[in-house]
């Protein structure tokens, strides 16, 4: 399908993830040129587009309500107005709200304008010293025990680099599944990427399970592991 001329243009814009410095000129003027900002956290959008100057209206837009937004949304987009679609921190759609109104505009022949931008994940796999020259992004692991061993059962005998998203509080209990089910592998925590307390902590995953069991972690984790190795591949073969 061809997308129509007199519709609006979806604007998918990545924002920081922690340094305000990272946002671009593109994104910034965006933006501007948006009938309406769709955001998960209208509190904390509206702080990032203060800063920057940004006058727009901003609507909520997050996992509970995509569906009762979608039709909203898409008549704006219909009639010719561009809306820009932000998340908290980061590129829209990486483990955050954006799929559903990505796939309405595609069916309803509407142009998508996905921008480059800030990511935790790229970064946290540049800084973690291990292979990069493939890698399987996972996200977020399950929250209980048995659905994340589950998880990495079936991601063991991957030879990529493996991302993974990760909170505080369950940070621990990851690393030790981890450990259990991929054996004891390189491994590196990227924490509050691009912030002032930004930190890479390398090691094994013994190493690393030793360091957290002893060490209270905050902010935002990536949780990067090495793949299965190709060597290990042809002698377990």
């Amino acid at each position: 399908m061809s997308e129509s001329k007199d519709r609006g243009i979806l604007y998918l814009v990545p924002t920081p993830i922690g340094n305000l410095a990272d946002i671009t000129s593109r994104a910034l003027e965006c933006l501007q040129n948006s009938e309406i900002i769709a955001c998960e956290d209208t509190r904390l959008s509206g702080r990032l587009l203060a800063h920057f100057g940004i006058k727009k209206k901003l609507i909520s837009y997050h996992d509970f309500n995509e569906e009762k937004r979608l039709p909203q949304l898409l008549e704006i987009l219909k009639t010719g107005g561009n809306i820009s679609v932000i998340t908290d921190a980061g590129s829209p759609g990486l483990s955050d709200p954006a799929y559903r109104i990505i796939r309405a505009a595609i069916e309803n022949d509407i142009k998508i304008s996905p921008l480059p931008g800030p990511t935790a994940l790229i970064p946290a796999l540049t800084g973690s010293g291990l292979p990069l020259d493939r890698f399987f992004f996972e996200g977020f692991l399950p929250n209980k025990s048995g659905g994340r061993k589950n998880r990495l059962e079936k991601l063991k005998e991957l030879e990529h680099t493996l991302i993974f998203y990760e909170s505080p509080h369950r940070i621990e209990k990851t690393v030790a599944d981890a450990l259990e089910i991929l054996g004891d592998r390189r491994a590196c925590i990227a924490r509050e990427m691009s912030k002032i307390y930004e930190e890479f902590i390398r090691g094994s995953l013994t190493e690393l399970l030793d360091i957290i069991t002893r060490r209270k972690l905050k902010g935002e984790i990536v949780l990067v592991i090495e793949g299965l190795g190709r060597k290990k591949r042809k002698t377990e073969e």
